[in-house]
């Protein structure tokens, strides 16, 4: 039995990253191939969206801004205390 830090990431099966996950800082390269240090299979990683071990991309946060009429907030507040 070999010793686990000893064996290459091509011999725990884990799969070459994407071009998703260029510019990742966890991108180890063996071989002349590049893996992820994180996650066996990237290509699922990024399925659903963006990558939750991704260092080099950000989610994108929408900030929508509700303009409320503050009569009909008046209105409403006081309804609720009776």
């Amino acid at each position: 039995m070999q010793n686990q830090a000893a064996m290459s990431f091509s011999e725990r099966s884990f799969q070459p990253v994407v071009e998703k996950c260029e510019g990742c800082e966890r991108i180890v390269e063996e071989a002349g191939s590049k893996y992820c240090q994180s996650y066996l299979q990237p290509e699922a990683k990024w399925r659903l969206g963006i990558c939750n071990f991704a260092t080099h991309a950000k989610p994108e946060i929408t900030v929508v801004t509700v303009r409320i009429n503050p009569l009909k907030a008046a209105k409403r507040a006081s309804a609720k205390k009776v």
